[in-house]
C-alpha cells in the first residue's frame, strides 16, 4: 500500500512538472536559413515555415506595404537567420509550407514579433498558438 501512494504521489509530480514547464518537452531542431519576410521562414534544408498564429505585413501584391514589411523581415532575420531553434510544427498550409511555431532559447519568436509590433495576432489562426489566449 506504501509503494502504491508513493508511485502515485510521483505521478501526479509528474505530470505537474510536466504540465508547467514546457521547456523540458523537446521540440526538433531546425536550422533557419533566412526568412523572407516576417511570417516566413526557410530551413538550410529547404523547408518553407509559415509561422503560426501572426500576420505580418507584405512585401508584395494587392495588400503590399513594403516599409512596415522590410523592417518585420529584418528584425525576424536578425534573430533566427543562420541560427538553430526548435520548432513546433502544428499543420500544412494549402501552399505545402509546415505551419509551426518556432522557439529560440525558449523564447517564442512569433509572440515576440507581436510585442515589438511587427507583426499581430492572426485571429482566424489563433487557436493553433496556447501564448495567443494570455
Amino acid at each position: 500500500m506504501k509503494i502504491k501512494n508513493n508511485i502515485l504521489k510521483l505521478s501526479f509530480f509528474l505530470i505537474i512538472i510536466i504540465q508547467n514547464y514546457r521547456g523540458l518537452l523537446a521540440y526538433p531542431i531546425v536550422q533557419i536559413k533566412d526568412c523572407y519576410d516576417g511570417d516566413t521562414c526557410t530551413t538550410k534544408s529547404g523547408e518553407k515555415i509559415r509561422l503560426a498564429c501572426i500576420d505580418a505585413p507584405e512585401l508584395k501584391g494587392w495588400n503590399a506595404d513594403p516599409i512596415p514589411a522590410k523592417e518585420a523581415r529584418d528584425f525576424v532575420n536578425k534573430f533566427v537567420a543562420n541560427e538553430e531553434v526548435s520548432i513546433k510544427r502544428i499543420t500544412n498550409d494549402r501552399y505545402g509550407r509546415t505551419v509551426g511555431e518556432l522557439y529560440k532559447n525558449e523564447v517564442n519568436i512569433q509572440e515576440l514579433i507581436v510585442e515589438k509590433g511587427y507583426g499581430k495576432i492572426y485571429k482566424k489562426y489563433a487557436h493553433q498558438c496556447e501564448w495567443t489566449k494570455k
